[in-house]
């Protein structure tokens, strides 16, 4: 039997019974629109935890620390890198090298540092940390109240929420009661803040001073170099309030008030790894606690890791840390796309039903196609294609009806977040892949459930077909 006669056969069938394939085809709609509401749900909360990374500024960020450094003690080293105690310092050269690199965009120190700050002539003591003008980008900085940094050495300073709640003598409440980010900053923004600090002043060729408050570094020629600890003081003007969780930050954002990098940098700050400098060669170069290494792809993490390994420093990236979440994803992908196949399996029972119906009803049309040539696998195409016919039809409804379920469920969601005064999200995602899978899947399902009333159709003695009433 030729395509053309099977197909115009097989929808001529199809129409005879209109309301029972009909019902049939909702059915296997249904079932597709479960699997595809299902698995949409899980592939959004992954693209959605994605987005989230991403905006957070840690997504594309590789951590490096020096294995010299107490906190990496003990931890497990690769065969070819050197012990702790031979391995190279985390200075400015270092952190140069490590900007060369291949897909690296920026690799910037970690400046932090306790501090007094004076505001309308009362002392805070609180934690200052040195932001890159990259960070502006970041989710962290989304709702900020005021503007981020005018340039990257100007003399400014953006404060946490709750650090902004303390200079008001407000207290930081939660739930109903906070007191929100913009009637925190309308007082303080323009302001000016003292910010007192230690400053770091090398003396290279001094000899190496024996008062408290000092320390010396001998070179790799033994000559010594010094620095002494001079006491400084910054005015800063308030130019912005961030909400962000201090207990949550990660990175640069663990602090309560910002300053711009390069400001940072020229201020010399004392750092507690210069209290190192005593037992290492690196001159009068600064060291480092850890250096934040960008990178321009996301893919290209494990890659510089590697090449920065090789360099003889410790490193971690954010990757490392949601290997889990991965495999929590897949884990939920999974099990979303078995419940969600469950609906389409008990509609592959309505196609067996409704198949095996039309063989009682087509006896003797099935008994006159055979006696007049028609081979047991025409009878059997035949099913097939009406089978088919009603997988791929269903599959198409189903794909469209369960995009416009999750559409539904997402609107109503950012509905409610707003009533909540939280910002909407984009939790539901049908791609491509998933669309072109589903209806090939309830094509599959549809031709499985048509092989038995293939074959039975197919087994029918022609002269008893044609016998029958």
């Amino acid at each position: 039997m030729k395509l053309p006669d099977l197909t115009e056969l097989a929808l001529r069938n199809l129409r005879e019974s209109i309301l029972r394939n009909s019902l049939t085809t909702v059915g296997i709609s249904v079932g597709v629109a479960s699997l595809v509401a299902m698995l949409s749900l899980g592939i959004g909360l992954q693209q959605l935890a994605s987005r989230r990374l991403m905006k957070s500024g840690l997504f594309d960020t590789i951590v490096v620390t020096s294995r010299r450094e107490p906190r990496n003690f003990g931890r497990d080293e690769d065969r070819n890198s050197p012990p702790s105690a031979d391995s190279r310092l985390l200075d400015e050269p270092s952190r140069v090298e490590l900007n060369r690199l291949p897909n690296v965009i920026e690799a910037n120190p970690d400046i932090r540092f306790a501090t007094e700050l004076r505001y309308d002539d009362k002392p805070y003591l609180t934690t200052v940390a040195a932001l890159p003008e990259s960070s502006q980008s970041t989710d962290a900085f989304e709702s900020i109240q005021g503007h981020f940094f005018t340039s990257d050495t100007a003399p400014e300073a953006i404060l946490q929420k709750s650090f902004a709640a303390e200079l008001l003598g407000r207290p930081h409440n939660t739930g109903a009661n906070e007191t929100s980010v913009s009637e925190l900053a309308a007082p303080l923004l323009g302001k000016e803040l003292i910010m007192s600090y230690a400053q770091r002043e090398t003396s290279p060729n001094a000899p190496a001073p024996a008062v408290p408050g000092t320390a010396s570094t001998l070179g790799s020629e033994n000559a010594a170099a010094s620095y002494s600890v001079v006491s400084r003081q910054q005015k800063l003007k308030i130019i912005g309030v961030v909400d962000l969780d201090p207990e949550s930050m990660r990175g640069p954002t663990r602090g309560r008030v910002f300053i711009p990098l390069k400001l940072a940098e020229s201020l010399h700050v004392m750092q507690p790894t210069d209290l190192r400098e005593l037992s290492s060669s690196s001159g009068d170069q600064t060291l480092y606690s850890s250096v934040s290494v960008r990178v321009k792809d996301p893919a290209q993490i494990r890659a510089t890791e590697d090449a920065i390994k090789k360099m003889g420093f410790n490193t971690f990236s954010i990757l490392d840390a949601t290997r889990s979440l991965q495999q929590f994803f897949a884990v939920l992908d999974l099990f979303l796309g078995i419940f969600g196949s469950l609906a389409l399996a008990v509609a592959s029972i309505g196609i067996v039903n409704t198949l095996v119906m039309a063989i009682l009803e087509r006896r003797r049309e099935i008994g006159i196609m055979k006696a007049i040539g028609a081979s047991d696998l025409d009878v059997k195409k035949l099913f097939f294609a009406e089978a088919g016919a009603m997988g791929v039809l269903g599959g198409f409804v189903g794909v469209a009806l369960g995009w416009a379920i999750g559409h539904v469920i997402n609107l109503g969601t950012n509905i409610y977040l707003r009533r909540q005064a939280l910002p909407p999200e984009h939790f539901w995602s049908v791609p491509w892949w998933l669309v072109g899978a589903a209806i090939l899947f309830s094509f599959v399902v549809s031709l499985v459930a048509g092989l038995y009333p293939a074959a039975r159709a197919a087994r029918l003695d022609p002269v008893q077909a044609l016998r029958y009433e």
